[in-house]
């Protein structure tokens, strides 16, 4: 018995290649496995680059924020993506968060938390590990600056009052708000998240620099202490 011929993109009819049907009907017309099919380029011997493609965003559930955390090693523990292909994959969905984060590039005003929200969606909306950041505004909510303070583990990130305060004076700042993300996806604060907002608040208050809000963001949801009315 012979075997079966492998099936490869060119042997499809033209109507379903990806390159072409881009040509004749736009990206908008492409699904997201078509479309990183276009970005690698090929399939295997016994996949087309489509269908590769497919098999991967299925085991990230069909969403791109699962596929961009994936690492090198991740991708390339697929038969038939290499390493070139794996940055490839890698590089489109760092432009992909880049794109979304200059959409809030030109925001300067931080008065209400979904606004903080919004802006940090696209810096953490990746990440494995608990970040916290500080927004330094003037009297007005206006950003001065943004200042990573710590980079923690799965559960848990400490803030040295020292530093942020030491940052916060430099900028000659009068407010801040304290960000840091929940990678779990759950914005119910902690313990150690309730003593460390007391602890900054009674700090701030003695530098004389005001704590507008302490906010939890998730890639879809956030905890704001002020409008829960705990600040």
């Amino acid at each position: 018995m012979t075997d079966q011929p492998h099936i490869t993109i060119k042997d499809l009819d033209a109507s379903d290649r990806p390159r072409e049907r881009l040509m004749a009907h736009g990206a908008s017309a492409l699904s997201t496995a078509e479309l990183l099919a276009i970005l690698i380029g090929g399939g295997t011997t016994e996949k087309t680059a489509v269908e590769l493609m497919q098999e991967i965003m299925d085991s990230c559930d069909n969403r791109l924020v699962n596929l961009s955390r994936l690492t090198l090693s991740d991708l390339t523990s697929y038969k038939g993506i290499g390493e070139a292909r794996a940055l490839s994959i890698i590089a489109a969905a760092e432009i992909g968060r880049r794109r979304s984060e200059e959409n809030m590039s030109d925001v300067r005003q931080f008065a209400d938390a979904q606004t903080v929200y919004q802006y940090f969606r696209p810096k953490i909306q990746d990440l494995t590990h608990e970040q916290s950041w500080a927004l330094l505004l003037n009297n007005n909510s206006r950003l001065i600056r943004c200042v990573l303070l710590s980079t923690g583990g799965l559960t848990e990130t400490t803030v040295d009052p020292r530093l942020l305060f030491r940052e916060a004076c430099q900028a000659n700042a009068t407010c801040f708000i304290l960000v840091h993300n929940h990678p779990s996806g759950s914005t119910r604060p902690s313990r150690f998240d309730n003593e460390l907002t007391e602890r900054l608040h009674r700090a701030a208050q003695t530098m004389c620099i005001h704590l507008i809000d302490h906010i939890i963001v998730t890639d879809g949801d956030y905890y704001s202490y002020a409008e829960s009315g705990k600040l």
